[in-house]
């Protein structure tokens, strides 16, 4: 090739690169520049509430508030909601900024969120129901429960699948389809049943909406009943968690969130746009609930406490599984395990947060068995940090509870 026609290309090449990143460069100046902030100072931020907290908690609440005002600000979120439960009680529950823009709705302790993936630790929780019921096996493959669900290369048993290791692929994101509607998990089978697995059971560790979408299946087979019937007599309606229920089209309720998504870059700061509407229901016990921060704290406070399961049972399910190297993975059987510093103590932390993003909402919950604290926030966006708030008000808490206990 003639030494100037190299130069030429090459210089056409420089100049393409540089075209395109002076695109992306542009683009991001642009977003920077239109995105409005919704909630321009954080002393003004609207905010909801229907019970003054006990004179014991007033420390740690008004830190609580600047807490989820500041996030409010510092990631441009349309609206948060939090709730507290400290030694069986809801010590606190507030709902700050806009459950709809448009409308400026408030958000109020009542109103429904896109929970996602935190419904996966309710789902854990039947399935603790049906073993001590000894209706349902962890190490029985799935097919035991689902046998619509074709035998692969290598055995996928219920525990597998809990733990995040089985192989089972996840869903398409934003490229999922959400206008069918699943009365119950085995409808949505055949959006992954034919596939072949990732990898073999035990080796890795990948979560997977669709797994538990089977481990859904098992829960109504072995129950004999419909999986959402049996998630509301059995856990929600004994609980008290009457904003809980499916996310489903055909159950819409009326104080729900509008959900939004970041417009650009999944960077809530550079302002919301609407997510479009649809019907979650096929996502079943992996993403298909509705609920707010009071009522997942109540969830947590009788999973903490042995109201809902028994303590050896918890322990099955918040034990962290192993691969079949022996590396651990940190994840349970529906939660996520940490220890995390809490009041100058390292303390176990047992919960789950939002993964899937395309939704419109992020929400995290999380328990702390050994200090009886339980803390949920939920907010209308993707990619909304609500776990660095979460853990901040649980600090907030723990360190007001300290400074009580040695008074």
């Amino acid at each position: 090739m003639p030494k100037n026609r190299t130069h030429t290309i090459l210089a056409l090449s420089v100049v393409a690169v540089g075209a395109v990143v002076s695109a992306i460069l542009g683009l991001f100046a642009y977003m920077s520049v239109t995105a409005t902030p919704i909630h321009a100072d954080l002393r003004h931020v609207r905010s909801v509430t229907h019970s003054v907290p006990l004179p014991q908690w007033l420390g740690a609440v008004d830190e609580g508030r600047q807490i989820v005002r500041g996030s409010l600000v510092a990631q441009n979120l349309p609206g948060v909601s939090v709730a507290v439960g400290i030694g069986g009680d809801i010590v606190w529950a507030e709902g700050f900024g806009w459950a709809d823009l448009e409308n400026r709705v408030p958000v109020a302790p009542e109103t429904r969120f896109r929970i996602a993936d935190v419904s996966i630790p309710l789902t854990s929780a039947a399935v603790g129901l049906l073993i001590e019921k000894k209706k349902l096996n962890l190490d029985d493959q799935i097919q035991t429960y689902v046998p619509d669900f074709p035998k692969k290369d290598w055995p996928v048993t219920v525990r597998q699948l809990m733990g995040h290791v089985a192989g089972v692929r996840t869903d398409a994101g934003d490229e999922e389809p959400i206008s069918i509607h699943c009365g119950r998990p085995g409808e949505a089978l055949q959006r992954f049943a034919s596939d072949r697995l990732k990898f073999e059971p035990g080796t890795e560790y990948r979560r997977s909406s669709y797994g538990w979408i089977l481990v859904s299946a098992a829960v109504e087979a072995a129950a004999k009943r419909p999986f959402f019937t049996f998630m509301r007599t059995q856990i929600f309606e004994p609980l008290g968690m009457e904003d809980t229920r499916p996310d489903s089209s055909k159950e819409s309720p009326t104080d729900r969130v509008t959900f939004y998504h970041p417009r650009f870059a999944g960077d809530t700061r550079y302002g919301p746009e609407l997510v479009r509407e649809g019907d979650y229901s096929c996502l079943a016990g992996g993403s298909g609930f509705l609920s707010t921060p009071s009522d997942l704290v109540r969830f947590g406070m009788a999973i903490s406490g042995g109201k809902l399961l028994q303590p050896a049972t918890v322990e099955i399910l918040q034990s962290p599984q192993r691969l079949t190297s022996g590396q651990p993975t940190d994840y349970g059987l529906g939660w996520t395990l940490a220890t995390v510093p809490l009041a100058g103590k390292r303390t176990r932390m047992a919960g789950h947060d939002t993964r899937r993003d395309f939704l419109g909402g992020t929400a995290s919950l999380m328990l702390f068995p050994e200090r009886q604290i339980v803390v949920a926030v939920t907010s209308n966006i993707g990619f909304a940090d609500t776990r660095s708030a979460a853990l901040k008000i649980a600090q907030a808490f723990a360190e007001e509870r300290e400074s009580a206990a040695s008074k």
